[in-house]
């Protein structure tokens, strides 16, 4: 059977629908209601959602939670995360409300910057090239004037553009590497309007333009997170586990994590759970923010874990230092009700300000990930958390849940465990 089709953008909504389900599911009265059942009954807010893409027929919904007892610099915060995977919510909660009795967590800016680059094949001399280019440098930055103009305006704009052979790596190769700084915005946009201006400007013979493309590595664009407390006081109340032992337990899990690629992809995986819930919250990319941590895990010749530890003099210290390129205003921040209301939640952050969140979150979880691993192993407590998923795919009710609940308060959970009692029930 042939499923392809010409002028479905051209569709309505409900003649997308009638085709799909035709050419693709046996139960189509069934998948139309469920596709249906996902649209929002407010018509407007219906309207938004379908033009964020093209071919919309649905809506994908994710559970939308918070994590409160967050200190950071002192202030107070509770931090909204889209996610799916359970106990990352849980953790990132217990995690703020464990550090929130011992100083807090820290964030510090270490950078803003972001690159856009104009790529381009030169068969010529270099030294001509390097004669034209300083030549028509300040011209190119002149011609982005008009599009620069708000942002300068802002104390953002166009830093600097640097000439780089790349002929080393690629015959002929050559790129126009550009720095900017974006304020609030994450600047996509602007940085790719201001990118296609220069390349039109920089005209020789003997050139030839690749592309013109930001890219979504912004090791300029840095923020460190930390938190440190005595030894003794990482393990809470009468706990028989000694708290160097524990430390040091600790410390080592994170080398462990800097020499073994295998461990450190987890490892930063884990990270990312937290990351990418605030920045889905948020209404930022977050496909960009992953491609950009796991590049810069890996700036040293080797994947390593994005966070570090320290077991020194009595202080157990553990951080992160991660580029995160986030915005608050503009695109969806500007358009999802959701991720306007995020915002407010955080207290209307700057751009700096949400980098220090995030990163943060992404800390947070890492702790609680490293802290399970060393002393109960991580499947006691996100097992406990799954439970409930496992009981939905068995169509429990709210009766058979309680009781389920209640019977693994001491029980160890497990697919078959929970399948065994449930026979039980009935």
């Amino acid at each position: 059977m042939i499923r392809r089709i010409t002028g479905f953008s051209k569709f309505s909504k409900e003649e997308k629908i009638d085709w799909l389900v035709k050419a693709f599911f046996n139960k189509q009265s069934i998948t139309k209601e469920t596709l249906k059942s996902y649209w929002n009954t407010n018509e407007k807010l219906q309207r938004l959602h379908d033009d964020f893409i093209e071919n919309t027929i649905s809506n994908f919904y994710l559970p939308y939670g918070v994590a409160p007892n967050f200190i950071i610099n002192d202030v107070d915060y509770t931090i909204p995360m889209v996610i799916e995977e359970s106990s990352v919510v849980a953790a990132a909660s217990l995690v703020g409300k464990f550090w929130s009795t011992r100083g807090g967590f820290k964030a510090t800016i270490l950078g803003t910057t972001k690159i856009g680059q104009v790529h381009f094949m030169y068969a010529g001399r270099f030294s001509e090239l390097q004669s034209y280019f300083k030549a028509i440098k300040s011209d190119l930055i002149d011609s982005t004037s008009a599009i620069t103009t708000n942002m300068r305006k802002r104390g953002g704009g166009i830093l600097d553009i640097e000439l780089r052979s790349k002929t080393a790596e690629l015959d002929n190769y050559y790129q126009l590497n550009i720095t900017f700084e974006t304020k609030d915005s994450m600047g996509a946009n602007f940085i790719n309007s201001c990118l296609e201006v220069i390349a039109t400007r920089f005209q020789k013979e003997g050139i030839q333009i690749v592309m013109s493309i930001l890219s979504n590595y912004a090791p300029g664009c840095t923020v460190k997170a930390e938190v440190s407390c005595k030894i003794e006081e990482l393990i809470q109340g009468t706990s028989e586990i000694d708290p160097e032992v524990y430390a040091q337990k600790f410390k080592t899990a994170v080398d462990i994590a800097n020499v073994e690629p295998h461990r450190a992809v987890t490892h930063n995986k884990g990270i990312m759970n937290g990351i990418d819930a605030v920045v889905l919250a948020t209404g930022n990319d977050f496909r960009a923010i992953e491609a950009c941590a796991h590049a810069y895990a890996a700036k040293d010749g080797r994947y390593k874990s994005l966070t570090h530890c320290e077991v020194k003099e009595g202080f157990f210290k553990f951080w992160i230092e991660i580029p995160l390129a986030v915005g608050t205003v503009g695109g969806l921040t500007a358009l999802h009700p959701m991720a306007k209301l995020s915002l407010e939640m955080l207290q209307n952050p700057s751009a700096e300000e949400l980098m220090k969140i995030i990163a943060v979150a992404g800390l947070a979880q890492n702790f609680a990930a490293l802290r399970a691993l060393t002393t109960t192993g991580i499947q006691k407590g996100h097992m406990k958390m799954h439970l409930m998923n496992i009981l939905n795919q068995l169509g429990a009710t709210i009766e058979e849940k309680e009781k389920t609940i209640s019977y693994f308060e001491n029980v160890s959970v497990t697919h078959s465990a929970v399948h065994e009692f449930y026979k039980t029930l009935k």
